[in-house]
Formats: structure tokens, C-alpha cells, sequence
């Protein structure tokens, strides 16, 4: 509440899900050499997640993932979804989203969930992304050293935050 011009900050903090997502022609996730996560055409989703995130920041992320228009049809115009597009969904788990580099030259992670609060979201997000893509959708490992590799379709890549519903 902003009362002249003095804003109040007895409010909810500015928590958000946060997503990068990439059209790829192809991408697949490596651990240890082994090919854990792989799909054709579609979008890998990079996602982070902060402690307060709610069942609602996954339906309206997951949600405004699925019906983003960002495949060409039949004229080149970027105008299907990914369900249209007949594409396919690999979702990494990234906390590295969240790095903040205010003080110093090493990033700070603060921001980031911890793994009992990120990793059960994480799931979520991946199941309910699979429920409105009607499709399995590809994961990494939760946790893991990843090797991720993609060709970037376009290239098009949008950064999506719940916080800011733009």
C-alpha cells in the first residue's frame, strides 16, 4: 500500500516460478555419458522454483507454457502451440535461475528453493504439464550433473516469471 508516497512492505514477498523456455529441433540431457531425458521437436523448459510457490504458480506457469504460439504454421508464422505443432516437452530442473550477483563475483542462490520444497514442485510441474500436453513429458534428474544439448530452433527463447504475468 503506498500512502504519500511511503510504500509499505507488509506484503506478501515477490515470489515467483521462473521458467526459460527454448523451441528446439532437438535436445537431450546426459549424466555420467548416459542419455537420461531426449526428445525430437519442441521445447525444453528450464525451471526454477522458490520456497513460496504455490500449486497455483505451476497451473498458471505449466499452463501459459502449453498454449504459447511460438511454432510456425503452414505460412511460417510462429501461430501453433507446442500441442499443435505435434512438438514435445523436456523440463530440467535449474536453480541457477535464481543467482543473484549484487555482492561480489559468486552468485548467491538464496532465492532458490531448498530440495525438500523444490523438488516435490518440480514433480508437480512436470505432471501437470504431462496432463495438459496429453504426452509424456521428458525430464533430467532432479539434482544431478547434467550435461544438457540442444539445437535452438529459430533461435527462440522466452523467460517467463510468475511474478511478473506479462
Amino acid at each position: 500500500m503506498t500512502i504519500y508516497g511511503y510504500t509499505s512492505h507488509n506484503h506478501k514477498p515477490d515470489y515467483s516460478m521462473r521458467a526459460v523456455i527454448q523451441r528446439v529441433k532437438s535436445c537431450h540431457v546426459d549424466i555420467a555419458g548416459q542419455t537420461v531425458g531426449s526428445i525430437e521437436s519442441g521445447l525444453l523448459i528450464l525451471l526454477g522454483v522458490e520456497a513460496d510457490d504455490t500449486q497455483e504458480d505451476i497451473e498458471w506457469l505449466a499452463g501459459k507454457i502449453s498454449r504459447l504460439r511460438i511454432f510456425d504454421d503452414e505460412n511460417g508464422v510462429m501461430n501453433l502451440d507446442i500441442n499443435q505443432a505435434g512438438g514435445r516437452a523436456l523440463v530440467v530442473s535449474q536453480f541457477t535461475l535464481y543467482a543473484s550477483t549484487k555482492k561480489g563475483n559468486r552468485p548467491s542462490y538464496i532465492r532458490s528453493a531448498p530440495e525438500p520444497v523444490s523438488r516435490p514442485m518440480y514433480n508437480q510441474f512436470v505432471a501437470y504439464l504431462e496432463q495438459l500436453l496429453a504426452t509424456k513429458v521428458e525430464t533430467g534428474e532432479f539434482g544431478a550433473d547434467m550435461q544438457v544439448s540442444l539445437i535452438n530452433d529459430g533461435p527462440v527463447t522466452i523467460c517467463i516469471d510468475t511474478k511478473n504475468k506479462e
